[in-house]
């Protein structure tokens, strides 16, 4: 069935309306995704992972009352959530949420079943559209040859419409897109202004199979998301080089008039494989701000200028 060719040119990231690093309430996560429904969003991507089912919980009640047929829904599989004893603790994997549930790696064909019928429940759905196998990366044989067959016959049956991985890295994307038929990857930070690996070595591989591709992470965790270059690069300090380069960038970005995060969004989607650019956000404030950064024009000469610079492949 294919990812649908209407999806839009960018989607909404449901992490950090599961309590990525910080706590958000429901009736801020509920104003998120509203703001992006009406700004024109109509992809919304989720996972288990993302605050132990409380992302999928949420969008599912925020989507609850839009026609079903007007948006595409994403989630993963390979996490399967299971009681914990960890008691009153916290999430000790990024979100802030009590630790009554843990993560257990399961890329069998059951587990995947499994993973998705949990996922349909906390969704409040009985579809949903992608289904990307996700961070398989010290599970390639089982997610392979259990997984991806698995999916693939949800997928013939008609139960999903979609599948594929999503992963933060590009080399076993590659594999993937080599040796299976999936219809779409996510590549988190592997295809952005500083940092090209995916551009170079999936990109090319995506268009001449047919398989499209969302590209996540474009802020590289945040050095990218403001104009001065101050924050994370892959969740840790960013290295001195990067943080220079990424400065560079910028002030070859204000000759144009266009602001780091800007050019960030609009990158990606220069590439003929890449169909949507998917931004994570948890407030309707961030909501707008992206989407006022995406409808902002980039002139070609920007891109230029920075490829004459070496700052872009």
């Amino acid at each position: 069935m294919g990812v649908s060719a209407d999806i839009g040119r960018y989607g909404f990231g449901a992490g950090p309306i599961g309590n990525l690093f910080t706590a958000v309430d429901d009736e801020t996560a509920r104003a998120a995704v509203d703001a992006a429904y009406e700004a024109g969003i109509r992809l919304f991507d989720t996972a288990p992972h993302y605050g132990l089912g409380l992302s999928e919980r949420r969008l599912g009640a925020a989507l609850a009352d839009r026609p079903r047929d007007s948006y595409t829904l994403s989630t993963k599989v390979g996490r399967l959530l299971v009681p914990s004893e960890a008691g009153g603790s916290r999430d000790a994997e990024g979100f802030d949420v009590p630790a009554d549930l843990r993560r257990v790696r399961d890329y069998s064909r059951d587990g995947v079943r499994r993973s998705l019928d949990e996922s349909l429940g906390r969704l409040g759905l009985d579809r949903v559209d992608i289904v990307l196998i996700h961070d398989p990366d010290d599970h390639w044989e089982q997610a392979v040859s259990e997984a991806y067959p698995a999916l693939a016959e949800l997928r013939d049956q008609g139960v999903v419409g979609a599948i594929g991985a999503g992963m933060n890295q590009w080399e076993m994307l590659a594999r993937f897109v080599r040796e299976t038929d999936m219809d779409v990857v996510m590549l988190a930070g592997r295809h952005t202004l500083l940092d090209q690996s995916g551009t170079r070595g999936l990109l090319p591989l995506c268009a001449e199979r047919g398989v499209r591709v969302l590209a996540a992470g474009v802020f590289n965790s945040g050095l990218l998301a403001t104009h001065d270059a101050s924050g994370t690069y892959d969740y840790a300090p960013a290295p001195g080089p990067l943080l220079a380069r990424a400065r560079r960038i910028a002030r070859v970005c204000e000759r144009h008039g266009v602001t780091l995060p800007q050019a960030a969004l609009a990158f990606p989607l220069r590439h003929p494989a890449v169909v949507s650019v998917v931004a994570g956000a948890r407030s309707a404030a961030e909501v707008t701000r992206n989407a006022a950064l995406a409808a902002a024009p980039v002139p070609e000469a920007l891109w230029t200028d920075l490829a004459a610079e070496g700052l872009v492949g």
